[in-house]
């Protein structure tokens, strides 16, 4: 538990059009250059690139970032199809007793993403501005660990295994029930932007809160929990 009001914010992921113009112009980019090394093969010469493409605030784009895990490509049979888009309403995670209204998240000032009200224990935040839960692409959902004075939504987070369901109930009605893939910590002084919010071709979601040691100097914690899961 924090002694101080911990700070969570996030690293910002992209708007949906922005991320999908900057994979295109990364393939854009590496297709030129190969045509362009076999063009002048004979000279023993290669053209300045001229560096990579402008990315979208606080989202690399450098080829390193492009996610890797089996998890980022599902084969076509394996593919729940997306649901239309609608806000999502409330979050139920049966395994760690979960049961918790959203709220709209946004960039802030600092080029990250807010997190929700801090006093709020059982509040979770979506990243309005991406897909929504069920939608084909990533959604972003984020909660707290803890306040200064309880464990916060988010506080068993880390229980979650692979396999494990989740839902996501939905302004329309819906029901979008998800299954965890895997979960990483990161640092996040070296969060993997790209790898975390980067497009998917299938409906996902990434659950995210804070993890790792307390920094009471920084008054915020040194790394970031994320749960990867999909429709199903």
């Amino acid at each position: 538990m924090a002694a101080s009001p911990p700070s969570t914010a996030l690293p910002a992921p992209a708007p949906k059009r922005r991320r999908l113009r900057t994979v295109v112009t990364v393939i854009w980019l590496a297709a030129a250059l190969l045509l362009t090394a076999h063009l002048v093969a004979d000279r023993g010469t290669v053209p300045d690139a001229g560096g990579p493409p402008h990315a979208p605030p606080a989202v690399a784009a450098t080829a390193s970032a492009v996610p890797r895990t089996p998890a980022a490509r599902p084969s076509a049979a394996n593919r729940a199809a997306g649901l239309p888009r609608s806000e999502p309403v409330r979050l139920l995670i049966p395994k760690i007793a979960v049961d918790a209204p959203f709220t709209d998240l946004a960039i802030g000032r600092t080029g990250q993403l807010d997190p929700p009200p801090p006093d709020d224990t059982n509040l979770v935040g979506w990243y309005a501005k991406g897909h929504s839960p069920g939608e084909t692409g990533t959604a972003i959902i984020a909660g707290h660990v803890d306040t200064t004075t309880a464990p916060a939504v988010f506080a068993r987070l880390g229980e979650l295994k692979k396999g494990d369901r989740f839902h996501v109930q939905r302004a329309d009605g819906s029901r979008a029930t998800f299954a965890v893939d895997h979960k990483e910590s990161f640092r996040k002084d070296a969060f993997p932007s790209e790898r975390v919010y980067g497009d998917t071709p299938d409906a996902q979601v990434r659950l995210i809160t804070c993890a790792g040691a307390y920094d009471r100097r920084a008054r915020d914690y040194t790394e970031n929990l994320v749960v990867f899961a999909r429709l199903v």
